[in-house]
């Protein structure tokens, strides 16, 4: 997968993953403002959707095509485990930051695999599959930040999401900003506070 990587001088690493139609260098001054310590493995989304970059592809607006998430998210997560090895990086100090579709990825790996990841800071995700009985995530922080009036992403998608995460165990954090589907300062800003407590335990 087309990436870069930055190494940093603490032994966290973030993992960022941007929206659709981003790509790899869009969220790394987002990285630098909640962890500027931390290594970066920044990942373009390998659909190519008209010209879009993805990280899945989807049979039209807000439905995903479940076949090929579950083929993308096992693809990422075989390149992180080749990435840590590659690049010298714990993998159990590897926190996602991801935007949009890029948080919907984020969120498949934690409802796929067995704490893939030491957090994840979830910037307006949908909930990623139905159905399935998910992993324990015992303890696992997830910060959620979601827009209250999102038309992509409705409130009622993010309390979901919310709850499918905290009825597996995980220790949820969710942020409300009063706007729709565009990141927000403050949204950083409190991802960063977050951080800060459940990752770096300041």
């Amino acid at each position: 997968m087309k990436h870069i990587f930055n190494k940093g001088t603490s032994e966290r690493t973030l993992l960022l993953l941007h929206g659709t139609g981003g790509d790899e260098h869009d969220l790394v001054p987002i990285a630098d403002m909640i962890d500027p310590d931390a290594s970066v493995l920044s990942v373009r989304g390998n659909v190519d959707e008209n010209g879009m970059n993805r990280f899945f592809r989807r049979l039209r607006e807000g439905v995903f095509d479940e076949e090929d998430l579950v083929f993308r998210t096992k693809e990422l997560y075989d390149f992180i485990d080749k990435a840590a090895t590659d690049y010298n990086v714990d993998k159990n100090q590897m926190i996602a930051v991801g935007y949009s579709n890029g948080a919907n990825i984020a969120g498949s790996l934690l409802y796929h695999y067995d704490k893939p990841l030491q957090g994840a800071v979830l910037l307006h995700p949908m909930v990623p599959r139905r159905g399935i009985d998910l992993p324990s995530m015992t303890k696992l922080p997830v910060f959620i930040g979601a827009g209250a009036n999102d038309p992509i992403c409705p409130p009622e998608e993010t309390k979901e999401l919310y709850d499918n995460l905290e009825k597996a165990g995980a220790s949820v954090n969710l942020y409300w900003a009063n706007q729709g589907h565009q990141l927000t300062r403050d949204e950083i800003t409190e991802a960063k506070a977050w951080y800060d407590h459940a990752i770096k335990g300041e």
